[in-house]
């Protein structure tokens, strides 16, 4: 006799907001109802999602609003132990391990099992310093704490000594691989993401002057929508760029984006994956990325599956992307071992790994993933 598949529930600040997290929460509820879980997604606040929804995915949420938690937390704490009761709720997956701080009061004496799933970087508190106790009661009191890369379960491992909870699980192309490369035919770099500091679009705008000046007939698309529209606004204007330089907003066929593309350009501080590197290279798009933590090192190898620049230098970016620019055997090499390595992480693939954990089964610490391949030598 089948033993029956527990009931998740995926607690998210909103749904309602483009991120990565948010559409990876979206990606990976829909698989796994898909293959028979019940499946809830409790949002703090806001019933809307801008992300698809299988149909039998129950999206609720606290509060119609965001409040302030300082104010609202005992609140929010109860809100939760009550949901998790009334829905009988058997795994509760914490989509940011600041939640924690709520979840560890709200599901005391209860039998609920509690997975944490981090999207940042271990060293990165992203303003927070609530989030390093966060992470340290993730990591004592969680059943497991799932991360995306093997470099960040190393330093989750150094720093907090959890005895073996941490498994790394990557996040998973969310399209299946593209039958064919993009064609490569138009003369435009395509960057992709939340237009906020950690992105480096500043260091991108720099890098794109010099590129302007020795290649007038290309043009550089941002797309993404955040706090940082203003400031890169103006730096365009400043930097003389308005010609060659286009931030047309949030992109919602990322498909078409990459197809349209014929170089795609990460130019992060940080990262806790980027997932965008997967999908471009999913296209065969060749890359242009800075070298930084934690995903983009782990993912990339300078010269064979990537062009790999140092953090915040404009001039080595703009270099990079000249020499992508140009075509050539070595865009073309690097775009062809890029879609090698986007097929490791095919949806199906990683999503048997969450069908593991959630099992109850033992998962390698490192997920079923072979990702030797494709580590950094930097």
């Amino acid at each position: 006799m089948s033993t029956p598949l527990p009931t998740i529930c995926f607690l998210t600040g909103t749904l309602n907001a483009f991120a990565g997290a948010e559409r990876m929460t979206a990606v990976i509820a829909n698989a796994l109802a898909e293959r028979g879980y019940r499946v809830f997604v409790l949002s703090l606040w806001d019933r809307t999602s801008v992300f698809p929804l299988h149909e039998s995915v129950q999206h609720h949420a606290l509060f119609e609003q965001r409040p302030s938690f300082k104010r609202a937390y005992v609140s929010t704490v109860l809100g939760i132990r009550h949901f998790v009761r009334e829905h009988g709720i058997d795994v509760l997956i914490e989509v940011d391990t600041m939640l924690t701080l709520f979840t560890l009061p709200a599901t005391s004496g209860m039998r609920v099992r509690r997975i944490a799933w981090e999207h940042c970087h271990f060293d990165e508190d992203l303003g927070r310093r609530a989030r390093r106790i966060a992470r340290w009661l993730a990591g004592r009191y969680c059943r497991q704490v799932v991360v995306l890369t093997k470099r960040d379960r190393q330093r989750w491992m150094e720093a907090l000594r959890p005895r073996g909870r941490i498994i790394c699980i990557p996040n998973p192309l969310p399209f299946p691989l593209p039958a064919t490369p993009a064609p490569r035919k138009n003369k435009t770099v395509l960057a992709m993401g939340r237009l906020v500091a950690a992105k480096g679009f500043d260091v991108l705008l720099h890098a794109w002057q010099q590129v302007a000046r020795e290649a007038p007939d290309w043009n550089l698309v941002i797309r993404g929508e955040g706090d940082e529209r203003h400031a890169l606004t103006a730096l365009v204007r400043q930097l003389g760029l308005e010609d060659s330089v286009s931030l047309p907003g949030i992109c919602r066929d990322t498909r078409q984006a990459y197809e349209q593309a014929s170089v795609f350009c990460l130019s992060s501080r940080y990262e806790g994956f980027a997932l965008v590197l997967i999908e471009a290279m999913a296209f065969g798009l060749p890359v242009v990325s800075t070298n930084c933590e934690t995903g983009p090192r782990e993912l990339l190898r300078s010269g064979e599956n990537a062009l790999v620049v140092p953090v915040g230098d404009a001039n080595a970016l703009a270099q990079g992307l000249i020499q992508a620019m140009r075509g050539g055997k070595l865009p073309t090499a690097i775009g062809t071992h890029g879609r090698q390595v986007a097929s490791a992480y095919a949806l199906d693939m990683i999503i048997a790994n969450w069908d593991t954990l959630l099992a109850g089964e033992s998962l390698p610490a490192g997920g079923n993933l072979d990702s030797t391949h494709h580590q950094s030598d930097s």
